[in-house]
């Protein structure tokens, strides 16, 4: 994967709901799939050795929590 693919998908990922924010109520029926998709974003981060619970700090760092560790 390219650098600007990496961060293209980084991207994209920072805009996605977290897993904990999926369910039936707000999301329909559609829901497992949205979930699904997460992960698969998820699974190409980590194999490109991204660490995909700090992506959104590293794409937006001014609207983003500071991290505790």
């Amino acid at each position: 994967m390219s650098k600007d693919e990496l961060l293209a998908l980084k991207i994209a990922f920072s805009y996605m709901p977290q897993a904990i924010e999926v369910n039936k109520y707000e999301y329909g029926e559609n829901y497992q799939n949205i979930l699904d998709h997460i992960e698969i974003v998820r699974g190409v981060l980590l194999e490109n050795d991204v660490d995909p619970d700090e992506v959104a700090g590293e794409i937006n760092p001014d609207s983003s929590p500071n991290s505790f560790y």
